[in-house]
């Protein structure tokens, strides 16, 4: 194995430990797909418990939204290279098409814009090809009051119980913000590009 490949097997590892942090990104058995310093991707894959619609097998619309909420958050801690508690004040996504029964679903993001108490990130989830996006979707996280975990290339082992505990989708929606960031989808679509 080449250095190059161990490196990115234990960025891999260290990332997907913050992938499922959340006991609710845990029960729908969230995974990392691709990580890189500028997007994510993490995939769902196909369980009849996330069916939505018996009938038509096809996956409830809030596995996509917890698909992408859990990736934007993801996308955000990449960025700055350190955990940050922090809630999701907009999230906005437009629907496109179903998902296609029994195939895994990415969901890909990128944080376009870091500030000082807001977080800008959008992406969209897909099957084959960020260029033909089940939905599309941005939002704004909020930073808060809590402690800051500095990321030094490595997580020796489960996160102690306070960074467990906190995870910012169990926040509810929060206030709606009046303009919204939606910015240019060909951009996400070319970093995501590369996660194929």
């Amino acid at each position: 194995m080449s250095k190059e490949d161990s490196g990115r097997d234990k960025r891999m590892r260290m990332w997907q430990q913050i992938t499922v942090i959340s006991p609710y990104s845990r029960e729908l058995d969230l995974r990392l797909h691709e990580v890189e310093p500028e997007w994510c991707v993490i995939k769902v894959l196909p369980d009849a418990r996330l069916v939505g619609n018996p009938v038509t097998g096809v996956v409830h619309g809030g596995v996509i939204t917890a698909l992408l909420d859990s990736c934007y958050g993801l996308a955000i801690f990449v960025r700055m290279d350190k955990l940050r508690p922090m809630a999701t004040l907009d999230l906005r996504i437009d629907y496109l098409k179903a998902a296609t029964p029994g195939r895994e679903i990415f969901g890909g993001a990128v944080c376009y814009k870091l500030g000082h108490e807001l977080a800008f990130v959008r992406g969209c989830a897909y099957h084959d090809t960020p260029d033909d996006p089940i939905a599309t979707s941005s939002a704004i996280f909020m930073f808060t009051g809590g402690p800051v975990l500095a990321l030094d290339g490595h997580l020796g082992g489960p996160l102690d119980g306070q960074q467990r505990d906190h995870d910012h989708r169990q926040q509810g929606p929060g206030p709606r913000v009046g303009h919204r960031h939606h910015g240019d989808q060909r951009e996400v679509h070319k970093c995501l590009r590369r996660a194929r």
